[in-house]
């Protein structure tokens, strides 16, 4: 099996990537993001405490994750329901940033990914794939681009929704986000050693897919 890691900060785009990578390579996309952030959902749904380890780790105990493909695009099942749109609200990825320093939360959705990748052609994008979760992965990017680079992108995201955020609330949350992912115990967001460093700060998507084919070749 071919695996493709892709590490790198909040906000560097990654899953925008990883998904064009795979849909031109026909692998499968595997949105770790996205299976946190379900987790994170579930949380504050039942309104657990997320600064609370134990009862974030027996309220995702029960919870049953699912990526699945409808109408050619990948979806996020949280205990049997489509929740990829709601998984993208600010507040899940806030939450997120907190319960993904759990080991047993990382456990759980850690061997589900390592699972996927011994039977699929997989391009999977996170913050600890190359080191943690794929470490033999075949070819290991970390894709980043600057704070301001980031907020920008996230800032036009959320106008093109209608939403009228503040930039440099994006950017304090960003800047946060990075140091939460890097200062973490567990796994915390590094460049593995054998991993390509882009920097798509002045990149288009198409520069950016292109670079990670040529380096897959």
């Amino acid at each position: 099996m071919i695996n493709i890691a892709i590490d790198g900060p909040a906000g560097a785009g990654k899953s925008t990537i990883a998904k064009e990578v795979s849909k031109r390579l026909g692998y499968i996309y595997v949105d770790t993001g996205a299976m946190y952030r379900s987790m994170a959902l579930s949380c504050l749904r039942n309104e657990i405490d997320i600064t609370d380890e134990e009862a974030v780790v027996n309220n995702c105990s029960n919870d049953e994750i699912k990526l699945e493909y409808k109408d050619g695009s990948q979806i996020i099942l949280l205990n049997g329901e489509d929740v990829s749109s709601e998984i993208r609200k600010e507040e899940v990825g806030k939450a997120t940033s907190k319960i993904a320093v759990y080991g047993k939360v990382r456990e759980k959705l850690t061997l589900l990914q390592k699972e996927m990748a011994e039977v699929n052609n997989v391009v999977m994008d996170g913050r600890d794939i190359g080191t943690s979760v794929l470490p033999n992965a075949n070819l290991k990017v970390f894709l980043t681009a600057s704070v301001d680079t980031r907020a920008k992108r996230r800032y036009d995201e959320l106008v093109s929704k209608g939403e009228n955020p503040d930039i440099e609330v994006i950017k304090k949350d960003i800047e946060d986000r990075d140091y939460n992912d890097s200062h973490r115990e567990i796994s915390p967001l590094t460049q593995a050693e054998d991993a390509v460093l882009v920097d798509s700060s002045n990149m288009t998507i198409e520069e950016v897919v292109l670079t990670i084919l040529d380096l897959l070749k």
